[in-house]
């Protein structure tokens, strides 16, 4: 990464006096990075935009987490110490499962390569591999971030960036929502448990599977938080908003045709 000096200090300027907005996570990014700095850069910063975050630092480490957790998305570094990153894409889009059945690793997993290869060549083998995006460094953290929505909502089959549901609009890069028009003031976590119910609309998500798109790794877990978000959303937007199943998790219904 021989360029990195000339753009890693515009990507950690933001850091001096910044608070870590760990609290603030709507959904979890698994950051594969061997360079400290640039890592410690996108992490913070991507935190400070609402996300959870963890880093990796090699091929190794990467495959590892993606066989134990879920993650939202992947930011792919491709020069690794123990291999090309690349690697990681294609190990991923070669699982297979049963369809409709939840895996480990997750084939489906939305990846972006962030690297310094900006030949031609290089970014046509990373998207024929199965990236579904590709960014070359020096970036801007808008444009990363730009990129990141627009893959994961390709992911969930959603085309618009604001979703709607009922009367609800659903802004994830504003960090709003609306109902009937009127804007409703919720928590970053709030916002974060109705974001991935709103994703997964008529599928049931245990605690443990909301608990993913809330936490980073070492973060503290309490014990009834999802039931804590859920009974405040049920007290802003309606108590029919999210449907309880005994002893298996929440959902949010479809809409009727």
């Amino acid at each position: 990464m021989s360029d990195q000096g000339r753009w890693l200090p515009a990507l950690t300027s933001q850091l001096s006096g910044l608070r870590i907005a760990a609290h603030n996570a709507c959904m979890r990014i698994l950051v594969v990075e061997d360079n400290e700095g640039i890592a410690a850069g996108l992490r913070t910063n991507l935190m400070q935009r609402g996300y959870a975050v963890d880093v990796c630092a090699s091929v190794a480490e990467a495959w590892h987490a993606l066989s134990a957790e879920r993650f939202d998305a992947v930011l792919l570094d491709l020069g690794l110490p123990d291999g090309d990153g690349s690697e990681v894409v294609r190990r991923l889009r070669l699982q297979t499962g049963r369809p409709g059945v939840p895996q480990l690793p997750d084939p489906a997993t939305p990846v972006l390569i962030l690297t310094a290869r900006d030949q031609v060549q290089d970014r046509v083998a990373g998207l024929n591999l199965g990236a579904d995006d590709y960014l070359v460094k020096p970036f801007d953290m808008d444009e990363l971030e730009a990129r990141l929505r627009a893959m994961m909502r390709r992911a969930a089959g959603q085309a618009s960036p604001v979703i709607r549901h009922a009367d609800l609009e659903v802004d994830p890069a504003a960090r709003t929502i609306r109902q009937a028009g009127q804007k409703v003031e919720v928590s970053p976590r709030e916002f974060a448990v109705l974001w991935a119910l709103l994703l997964a609309r008529g599928r049931v998500l245990s605690r443990p599977q909301i608990e993913e798109h809330l936490y980073s790794w070492g973060d503290t877990v309490e014990s009834n938080a999802v039931e804590v978000y859920v009974h405040h959303l049920r007290k802003k937007l309606g108590q029919k908003i999210i449907v309880t199943m005994r002893g298996v998790g929440y959902f949010m219904p479809q809409e009727q045709e």
